[in-house]
């Protein structure tokens, strides 16, 4: 009943045995890039003890697009400011907004990005979760759709678990910022009482998914900065642990968008068709 999720991730299983790198790599084009030593900066790499990239915060409107507000501060991070989350709103053409419809907005203004997941397509076993049963039954195919046609439309797609490690070396390198999908409520249970828009803990505290950026590391407090568009706090500080819990949470699929400054600042002149 759900060819794509299941023949996918049963070789997801298969090569999880495997001791290199990535487990399936989806996808070559204008938005692909590699990281050095096997996808990951060198742990020989001399890199800084805290490292913070600047990025504006900006506030989703709506309950819906914390993604788009991502998004969008990674747009500005890179220099593209003839934009906005009405303008991404009307290129998404959803409200119901996943990982992969980021990508693909990502991808329309070329921005050098890989995304990873540990689940291609969408995960049926998230139907019994309040977050996601009224969307999933109809979102299922659209997603799904999306993932098989990853190739083509240029989108790097890499299938495995990436470590607070790996994304800690990743933001010390000065080269990248991450967009991770999380569970708010194990995430900002501490600044719950800062949050802008009505409704976001509205289901008992059980999952309910929302993007951050990931944007700065200090190794000495072990924690991470973050943009929460969701939050009155333009600067947010969480610790390792928790940061790991809530991205890691059911539901979640471990999805992030690693964001490549190095290469898309190269590019210019970008406008909003």
């Amino acid at each position: 009943m759900w060819p794509l999720y299941f023949l996918l991730n049963k070789i997801l299983k298969t090569d999880d045995e495997e001791k290199d790198g990535d487990h399936m790599n989806v996808g070559a084009g204008c938005c692909h890039f590699e990281l050095s030593s096997d996808n990951r900066i060198g742990h020989d790499a001399v890199l800084p003890r805290s490292y913070f990239v600047q990025v504006l915060h900006i506030n989703q409107l709506f309950s819906w697009d914390c993604g788009l507000a991502c998004v969008l501060m990674a747009l500005t991070t890179i220099g593209i400011n003839d934009c906005s989350i009405q303008n991404l709103a009307e290129l998404c053409c959803t409200t119901s907004i996943w990982t992969v419809d980021l990508a693909y907005l990502l991808q329309k203004f070329s921005v050098r990005f890989s995304y990873y997941t540990v689940t291609f397509g969408a995960n049926p076993n998230y139907s019994g979760e309040t977050y996601y049963k009224e969307q999933l039954p109809t979102d299922l195919l659209r997603v799904d759709m999306l993932f098989q046609k990853a190739v083509e439309a240029g989108i790097n797609i890499r299938c495995r678990s990436i470590s607070g490690e790996e994304i800690s070396r990743w933001i010390l390198s000065g080269k990248y910022i991450v967009i991770a999908l999380v569970d708010q409520y194990k995430l900002s249970q501490s600044w719950a009482g800062d949050v802008i828009v009505p409704g976001l803990y509205g289901n008992d505290g059980g999952y309910t998914g929302h993007y951050v950026v990931i944007c700065g590391y200090d190794a000495g407090a072990d924690e991470f900065e973050i943009r929460d568009p969701a939050s009155s706090r333009k600067h947010s500080k969480v610790s390792s642990k928790c940061l790991e819990e809530a991205r890691k949470s059911f539901g979640t699929d471990e999805d992030l968008l690693l964001i490549s400054l190095e290469e898309s600042r190269k590019k210019q002149n970008y406008s909003v068709l």
